[in-house]
């Protein structure tokens, strides 16, 4: 089974090297897409290691991990491990989430951040919760972890899926693609390193008002 690790980065210089490094033992190939950075990102990247591919513009979240998955298409992989780029995720929790992929239990295998004993702030707590009811809303499958960027896609889902949406709602449309295409579905607790750095990383609340108002909308329209 090929395997291929996709880490979509946006201005991430600082931390890119040291989760490609850490990728790297677990997969064959680390893609990552330079989602318009102008601070070096792509430069760094490569000299970890990884495969880069670059957009010349900033395009978001979803559009980069849209652009990975095709480049790990086009390199033939069997199964395509997602994770962010700030460091919040720890690598060494990939063959867990392989696991269901590679015993053919699974499709897609969404990580779960709280499922097990992470601290994780409050406000985060609140935001995921709305985010999870919100995707229910728009999808029908409840996901105990629906906006966690790190995720597992197998064969079958690899070759499936079609994101659409650029921003952060890709996540809320990933899950959509799991109930269109009835995938298999797999979840896995994962230990989370939430840090400053990581924290301002995150959706703002109006941003994420922003993306369940469009999440809902794009639902009603389809």
């Amino acid at each position: 089974m090929k395997t291929v690790a996709v880490i979509p980065a946006y201005n991430e210089a600082t931390r890119i090297a040291g989760v490609v490094e850490q990728a790297r033992p677990y997969v064959d190939v680390v893609i990552v897409v330079d989602d318009g950075s102008t601070d070096g990102t792509r430069e760094v990247a490569h000299a970890a290691g990884a495969v880069v591919v670059a957009h010349p513009e900033n395009c978001g979240p979803g559009a980069a991990t849209m652009t990975g998955i095709g480049a790990a298409r086009a390199m033939g992989a069997d199964a395509l491990i997602t994770l962010d780029a700030d460091g919040q995720h720890d690598p060494r929790d990939i063959p867990a989430l392989l696991h269901p992929v590679q015993e053919g239990s699974a499709d897609i295998v969404f990580a779960n951040r709280f499922g097990q004993r992470n601290r994780i702030p409050f406000i985060r707590r609140l935001f995921n919760g709305i985010g999870n009811f919100v995707t229910f809303a728009a999808t029908g499958r409840w996901v105990r972890d629906s906006q966690c960027g790190f995720k597992v896609f197998g064969a079958r889902a690899l070759q499936d899926v079609s994101i659409r949406m650029s921003g952060f709602e890709f996540c809320t449309e990933i899950v959509r693609e799991s109930v269109q295409h009835r995938w298999k579905v797999a979840e896995v607790p994962i230990k989370v390193i939430y840090s400053e750095y990581t924290l301002a990383k995150g959706q703002s609340f109006a941003h994420g008002v922003k993306t369940a108002l469009k999440i809902l909308l794009r639902s009603f329209l389809r």
